[in-house]
């Protein structure tokens, strides 16, 4: 009996590839020197697309692909699949959330307090000999009892908040309604502007959409004001760049850290000249431990649609 052929959009580690090749005839899209002439011979066998969170499966690719059932993503994010024409064709979608949750949390409250207390530019500060040609570092700012505005309180905000109690923070969120399985101390705004108002760091962690894109605007920023830090592990699209970048160079915010980029990896270049901004490599799921759950995961929605059972973790 054949094997169902799936079409590889990205590289995977080899403990997720080694697994996948075995149990499925494997097109890997990303290896040919002519994705779009690959893509034209393969697609009309492939029956499912195994793709990365960022990057997707767009109308051209679902398109050349007839038989396409399912998709299975790599990541939690899905805006980047087409899911209106998924929708329209019947073809199932699953991500991966939850086993990556708690590491995006994590790697959050690591760049705020990176942020707050400088911890870059403390370290050159040693190893450039200052700390014995200067004397003492700069002081820094306070990390506990701070106002924490959390924007979107899905599985990875409520990890966030949960992690935000052990430093006595005053946490305030915003959400689709008030939730009644968060601690009563949480306070609900409705709106992204009068949550940034409020707050000292204001962390982005919603779920991409068409009606969130640019949540963040100059308004919020400029309500976060010269003292408040923006820390996005969400989407890039969930925060205006231009909007960011132009806030950061004139001191109308003080400090943003970013995971996530418009074009990553090609950063807008005035991203690198500021030294308000932590920059990082979009590794908020970046550990060993999280990264084979993910692709285990993601094996296990193709192998579960596959001999005709229930999808772990549905989208669509």
């Amino acid at each position: 009996m054949s094997k169902p052929v799936v079409l590889q959009v990205g590289a995977y580690p080899d403990w997720d590839q080694i697994p996948l090749d075995a149990a499925f005839e494997v097109k890997r899209m990303f290896a040919a020197d002519n994705p779009k002439a690959f893509l034209h011979v393969c697609g009309p066998d492939v029956r499912a697309i195994a793709t990365r969170g960022e990057l997707g499966a767009d109308t051209d690719m679902i398109t050349a692909c007839p038989r396409l059932e399912l998709i299975s993503v790599y990541g939690v994010g899905f805006d980047t699949v087409d899911l209106e024409t998924c929708r329209k064709r019947g073809i199932r979608v699953t991500n991966t959330p939850d086993v990556l949750t708690k590491d995006v949390a994590d790697l959050a409250v690591a760049m705020m307090m990176c942020l707050k207390r400088n911890v870059a530019a403390a370290d050159a500060w040693v190893r450039q000999g200052d700390w014995q040609t200067k004397g003492a570092f700069p002081l820094q700012q306070r990390v506990h009892g701070n106002r924490i505005g959390i924007l979107g309180l899905g599985r990875i905000g409520t990890e966030i908040g949960k992690r935000m109690l052990g430093f006595e923070m005053d946490v305030a969120y915003t959400a689709r309604a008030p939730k009644t399985n968060v601690p009563s101390s949480w306070t609900y705004i409705a709106d992204a502007k009068t949550l940034a108002e409020r707050s000292d760091v204001l962390f982005v962690s919603l779920a991409a959409s068409p009606e969130t894109r640019h949540i963040v605007d100059d308004s919020v920023l400029t309500a976060l004001g010269p003292e408040g830090i923006l820390i996005n592990v969400s989407r890039s699209a969930n925060v205006d760049e231009n909007a960011l970048i132009s806030a950061l160079a004139e001191g109308r915010l003080g400090a943003a850290a970013l995971d996530v980029f418009d074009n990553e990896p090609a950063l807008d270049p005035r991203l690198l000249t500021l030294p308000t901004v932590l920059l990082q490599p979009h590794h908020g799921s970046g550990t060993m431990e999280t990264r084979r759950a993910m692709g285990q995961l993601l094996r296990d929605n193709l192998m579960a649609h596959f001999t005709g059972q229930p999808l772990p973790t549905p989208v669509l």
